[in-house]
């Protein structure tokens, strides 16, 4: 079994708080997360698209109250969002850690109940699909990267397994889990906009060109998208603008939050296609930042900078109001800086400079400037927590 890497932040989060959220697409692994854990007292699972399980809480006063000394899981807690004021009235009775974990597929941007109610009583934790250090070499690097992080598919060796999977996948988020969440939309129309933000994946959001290729109104695209963020299928990165005396690029890029579902919808099934399909780069340029983002701290940010000018970063990490790393993301052995990077880091007073591309030894390019490998990186800002 692979031990994820926020494991040992579930583990002091169920022992501190009443309550415990685990958010993240659906198949990322929450449910196999929370069923492995060994619990120090009881523990009820619900799933809550199981029929016989949402039977039981016909009355969940009842129920819930009757087992005060479980911990109680809750899966899929976004189709029962009425359940939050009563979670919230429990734990406030009897406040002990490890009262409720709940599952989300949903942010909780969407789940605005849980953020009402639960304010102050839940720990929510993000898994991210599954990154290099989890695996600790039992994939490649470019296994990983074509196949993607979800558990079920990037352990697979069936190219028609991934294939079936990464369809059933999105037929399920595109038919039923996007207007079950509330978005007012016909299926086609989110897949239409899926298949073009694919081919525009790495690219600073444009919501009128979007709407205008699309014939959607301005609005329309705003609710489309903010849904697929929310739901864990896109993600954005920020630019970064503090600087006003320069003329900064302020949109930020949208991406795939997983490189496996965006290689299926642009049809691209193994290693040849990738890297004769135009995207190969920006392809590389995703997943490195999810990678990254995946062993982050909850209060680090992220960032790119790039100016009209031409100065440019690829990748700025922040933590406690302070740069923690910049990096540039290169697909390529020998990479090669621009005249952009140098001013990028003159304008933004970085001294190091990391160059991330798919060599296997780190070395320094420059003085203040090193090259290296993917995981290297991880290990890296994970030795500055």
């Amino acid at each position: 079994m692979i031990e994820r890497l926020i494991h040992t932040e579930f583990e002091f989060s169920v022992s501190n708080f009443p309550v415990t959220g685990i958010i993240g697409p659906r198949q990322v692994g929450k449910t196999t997360l929370v069923k492995t854990f060994t619990y120090k007292k009881s523990f009820l699972y619900l799933d809550l698209e199981k029929l016989s399980d949402l039977n039981k809480l016909n009355d969940p006063e009842l129920f819930l109250s009757s087992i005060p000394d479980h911990t109680i899981i809750l899966d899929e807690i976004q189709h029962k969002p009425e359940l939050f004021p009563l979670i919230r009235s429990l734990v406030d009775e009897n406040r002990i850690p490890g009262r409720f974990i709940i599952l989300g597929s949903a942010s909780p941007v969407l789940l605005k109940q849980s953020s009402e109610s639960l304010a102050g009583r839940i720990n929510y934790i993000e898994l991210y699909p599954l990154n290099l250090l989890e695996l600790d070499g039992r994939l490649s690097i470019e296994s990983l990267w074509v196949n993607g992080g979800f558990p079920e598919p990037a352990l697979s060796d069936s190219k028609k397994f991934i294939q079936s999977w990464y369809r059933s996948f999105i037929n399920s988020y595109i038919q039923r889990d996007l207007p079950s969440l509330g978005l007012p939309a016909d299926p086609s129309v989110s897949r239409q906009l899926m298949m073009m933000m694919a081919s525009l994946n790495g690219a600073t959001l444009n919501y009128s060109m979007l709407g205008k290729s699309l014939g959607l109104s301005l609005p329309t695209v705003k609710t489309y998208l903010s849904f697929f963020i929310n739901a864990f299928l896109l993600t954005e990165l920020p630019a970064w603008y503090v600087n006003v005396k320069k003329r900064l690029i302020k949109s930020p890029k949208i991406y795939f939050r997983d490189t496996g579902m965006l290689h299926y919808l642009l049809g691209i099934s193994n290693r040849d296609s990738l890297f004769g399909n135009i995207i190969v780069g920006t392809s590389w340029e995703t997943f490195v930042i999810h990678q990254v983002k995946s062993v982050l701290n909850i209060d680090d940010e992220i960032y790119y900078y790039r100016t009209q000018d031409g100065a440019e970063i690829d990748l700025l990490i922040r933590r406690d109001n302070q740069w923690l790393a910049a990096a540039e993301i290169k697909l390529s052995f020998s990479p090669k800086l621009t005249k952009g990077s140098y001013l990028a880091m003159e304008d933004l007073g970085i001294k190091k400079l990391f160059i991330i591309s798919p060599v296997e030894d780190r070395y320094f390019y420059e003085p203040n400037v090193e090259v290296l490998g993917v995981k290297a990186f991880l290990l890296e800002i994970s030795s500055s927590s």
